[in-house]
């Protein structure tokens, strides 16, 4: 086989993706032009604040509906397992790719910690600030302590917020390092934490096209997914992890984290080194995950 036929046949392997287009791109522009103002008349008040007869508020549920219709417009499958805790929650959970943040929003509406430079994104930006989003500005430290007490500020209100231990976007097949900072804002809200397992299957084996390819921007990202065939987009809701006794935050990141290990049947990732002395504990995750990128990159 000589190298011209190699370069040819991802192509051939992939001829149904101008019809994946052809189907989605009209769904994508529906779901915009007619779920996109009733999402946005029912994040309004009066009506966002009503309670449903399930109990829960209106403009929550109109969040899962969109993310739940958008992820579906992608040609995604959606399946839970387990149950989101109702009450003031800590969810932690693994992130493969920008569409975590619509997966878990499909199943429970939280209020996500997310780096700013998610606010400018087309669409999604907008939408994750309707919904509460607890913006970072990444290797800040002053950003960090504002982030911490709008956590805790969230939590106390009784609603769930959700964050990546992690500090970005890694592999599909592994679970890195969670940071235990993150964890201080359950002792200081008195909240558990909820470990979420999240994966995409194609064909039952990880789907690894779907997180961010090198110096891939998130629009060239955004228009190569609508086209990706049909995954199955699968959401673990874990026991929870209660505030411990005797280890503090880095025993809850490390019991999380292992969860979520033993749900996606991973091996364990080895731990990210700390730099210059410093414990891992406390390094900026959002920071300290670019960095590791970065080197990946040059690598």
């Amino acid at each position: 086989m000589n190298a011209s036929t190699t370069r040819l046949e991802p192509a051939l392997r992939d001829w149904k993706r101008p019809l994946r287009y052809l189907v989605r791109v009209p769904r994508l522009l529906v779901h915009l032009a007619i779920g996109l103002p009733v999402t946005v008349l029912c994040l309004m008040p009066p009506l966002a604040p009503a309670l449903l007869a399930s109990g829960e508020r209106l403009d929550h549920r109109m969040i899962r509906w969109w993310q739940g219709g958008l992820m579906r417009v992608f040609g995604f499958q959606l399946k839970c397992v387990g149950e989101p805790r109702r009450m003031a929650t800590l969810f932690v959970a693994n992130h493969c790719s920008w569409l975590d943040i619509s997966l878990l929003h499909s199943q429970r509406a939280v209020c996500f910690v997310a780096k700013s430079e998610i606010a400018h994104w087309p669409l999604v930006g907008w939408l994750a600030s309707r919904g509460g989003t607890i913006y970072h500005q990444r290797g800040s430290n002053d950003s960090l302590a504002r982030v911490s007490q709008a956590m805790i500020e969230r939590l106390n209100a009784g609603f769930g917020v959700g964050v990546f231990p992690e500090g970005g976007t890694g592999e599909v097949d592994k679970v890195r390092t969670f940071h235990a900072r993150i964890f201080q804002t359950c002792y200081d809200a008195n909240v558990s934490a909820q470990p979420v397992a999240l994966r995409y299957l194609r064909r039952g084996q990880a789907a690894k096209p779907i997180g961010f390819r090198s110096k891939e921007a998130f629009f060239p990202n955004f228009l190569r997914l609508l086209g990706e065939p049909a995954t199955v987009a699968e959401v673990h809701f874990l026991d929870p992890v209660p505030l411990a006794t005797e280890g503090g935050r880095k025993r809850m990141a490390e019991a999380a984290r292992r969860a979520i290990i033993i749900a996606l049947g991973f091996e364990p990732a080895p731990p990210l080194r700390a730099r210059n002395g410093d414990a891992a504990d406390d390094l900026d995750p959002i920071a300290e995950a670019d960095r590791v990128a970065e080197a990946d990159v040059s690598a």
